[in-house]
């Protein structure tokens, strides 16, 4: 055996389905190369799992709310334990699109112009004269997998838009609406050791690559390499490379863009992506030579190069 794995997954967020579906996966492939497994269906506590089987890394696949925003990792390093991807902070940085706006323009990264707000009577007028579109995305600030996003182009798809995203978080983000190529960057490794995984170009079956299109087989198409100029390709690369540095991202993680005018624009940045059957980076990692089971290993082991 080459080591204790506890693949945690589950938890309490919207993502759950998808979750339980990723870390079964991932599972599976770890059995496949000989890591003694245990998986772990996370309900809010893992103290007690962690004293029992003292595991070498935990490969955390939970997706939403305490598992892309800190606080599993949190947990972690409390106990001690190595875990798979990026640390606290990032997560929390990464999951909340607020912070991560921000972060873009610190970094000269492009992305649409937004508004944030907390107010559920925030008029559609005052939305258009700070965005300059009257077509918007409207997003909880801090929800993955397209759960509660809506695409607005009057006042009564604003206002059902906005009971939409606040019945999910606290705040929301209303962005301008692009219209474009939806490509994704897939990026694995860390420090000097960063590998840009083929892009990506998603085309899904209805108008909006939303939930179901992620996760239901045959809703999306995708297209590897992604039928882009290879300038396009080059820059799209490079930003996202940007931002997993810049964000000090570790082990994997994959970046999604909207491309306008031979101008790629990002949308959000995914520290725990989807390791389903339709999902993307086990896509990317296949079109660069290696198998889902190399790709989850060589993260379990990325994440035990920290082990203390």
């Amino acid at each position: 055996m080459k080591g204790k794995v506890l693949v945690i997954y589950g938890g309490l967020s919207k993502e759950r389905d998808i979750s339980l579906k990723s870390g079964k996966a991932i599972a599976e492939a770890l059995k496949r190369r000989n890591f003694q497994v245990k998986e772990f269906d996370f309900q809010g506590k893992i103290e007690q799992v962690i004293e029992e089987f003292k595991p070498d890394v935990a490969f955390i696949a939970l997706h939403g709310t305490f598992g892309e925003d800190g606080s599993i990792q949190g947990a972690l390093e409390i106990l001690g334990v190595p875990y798979t991807g990026s640390s606290v902070l990032q997560s929390a940085i990464s999951m909340n699109k607020l912070f991560s706006k921000y972060l873009f323009r610190e970094f000269n990264i492009p992305t649409a112009s937004f508004l944030y707000t907390e107010d559920l009577n925030t008029s559609y007028e005052y939305a258009k004269s700070v965005i300059h579109s009257e077509k918007m995305v409207i997003k909880p600030v801090d929800q993955g997998s397209a759960i509660g996003i809506s695409i607005i182009q009057n006042e009564e798809q604003f206002k059902e838009g906005l009971q939409t995203a606040f019945s999910f978080s606290h705040g929301v983000i209303i962005e301008e609406f692009i219209q474009g190529k939806e490509i994704t960057v897939s990026i694995i490794g860390n420090s000097n050791d960063v590998v840009v995984l083929p892009i990506i170009e998603i085309i899904p079956a209805h108008n909006f690559y939303d939930y179901f299109s992620k996760y239901t087989p045959g809703m999306s198409t995708h297209i590897i390499p992604a039928n882009i100029p290879e300038e396009v390709s080059d820059l799209a690369s490079k930003l996202a490379y940007k931002v997993y540095t810049s964000f000090s991202l570790r082990d994997f993680a994959r970046i999604d863009f909207i491309v306008r005018d031979e101008m790629p624009y990002v949308l959000e940045v995914n520290t725990i992506p989807g390791m389903t059957e339709t999902s993307l980076i086990p896509d990317a990692a296949r079109a660069y030579g290696m198998s889902f089971d190399d790709l989850t290993e060589f993260i379990v082991e990325e994440a035990l190069k920290r082990r203390k």
